[in-house]
């Protein structure tokens, strides 16, 4: 497989720009070249010398899904299109790489594996269960299931210390657990399972390191940036829902079993190293 092979969807966004990086030759389609929920446009389109699709397009607006209009979105976007996108991998036979998350479950076990039956609590989860459920309908397929992004654009970190920067200390749930999973992560492992030729399936990717909360991973989010006088004020995410409005539920847990990905030689970063690194990218000149 030749970089000049690989097609990149959803170049745009956290995951696409990272893929970019790493895969210069590949080539670079957003939504404004195809409308992959339009299967027309999604079958006339060049797929020729094409060996593998990474679809890092998504829906990913988890609060804004649960509207009317987002409903319709997040069905077209990550369910509708992996569905068109499966078809043309199976008629083609390309490589079809899409990125799944850690929403497609309750967060009721407390380390979830890749054989878990799907549990989805949000809308923007169920769209993302069905399109695990299409991408897996391709005969040669990698579905890589990530938790709490983290990535050049709109995220969780960037927003932390965009608040510090404007002396905002943020109030943050203390009881949802998991691990962020950064991008140069998930392309690390992209590369990995097809560099290696590793049998296809769904595996679970984030960093490792110890399970943290949200609220934590923002108190050492603002230790490595230098806030020492920023405070992070825990909340419950009971209380969280009942002071606000629309907001979608979310698991409590959200901690993926690394096991099966460990287990074929790729070990993600320690969290905490790919935080600092980050950090030193994304604001140091």
């Amino acid at each position: 497989m030749k970089p000049s092979e690989i097609i990149v969807l959803g170049s745009n966004g956290q995951l696409g720009k990272e893929l970019v990086k790493i895969y210069p030759e590949a080539r670079a389609v957003d939504k404004t070249e195809l409308d992959l929920t339009d299967y027309k446009a999604t079958a006339a389109f060049n797929w020729s010398d094409t060996k593998v699709i990474i679809n890092a397009a998504a829906y990913t607006n988890v609060d804004g899904a649960e509207s009317s209009q987002g409903r319709v979105d997040a069905w077209k976007i990550n369910a509708t299109a992996v569905a068109n996108l499966a078809k043309i991998a199976i008629s083609h036979k390309i490589i079809l790489v899409h990125i799944s998350t850690d929403y497609v479950f309750d967060g009721q076990n407390q380390n979830h594996r890749e054989d878990e039956p799907l549990s989805p609590l949000s809308v923007y989860g169920q769209s993302k269960a069905a399109g695990d459920i299409a991408a897996s309908m391709a005969s040669q397929h990698y579905i890589i299931r990530t938790s709490w992004v983290v990535g050049e654009g709109k995220n969780f970190v960037k927003t932390i210390v965009g608040l510090a920067n404007n002396g905002i200390s943020p109030t943050v749930v203390t009881d949802q657990i998991g691990r962020p999973t950064f991008t140069e992560t998930i392309v690390e492992a992209i590369d990995f399972l097809l560099r290696e030729n590793a049998p296809f399936g769904t595996y679970n990717l984030s960093n490792e390191g110890n399970p943290v909360s949200w609220a934590d991973l923002a108190r050492k989010t603002f230790e490595l940036a230098g806030f020492k006088n920023t405070k992070v004020l825990d909340i419950s995410t009971k209380a969280y829902y009942n002071e606000r409005q629309n907001v979608a539920p979310r698991p409590l847990n959200s901690l993926l079993d690394l096991s099966k990905i460990e287990s074929l030689g790729y070990k993600p970063m320690d969290w905490e190293l790919s935080l600092n690194r980050y950090l030193r990218t994304e604001y140091t000149s």
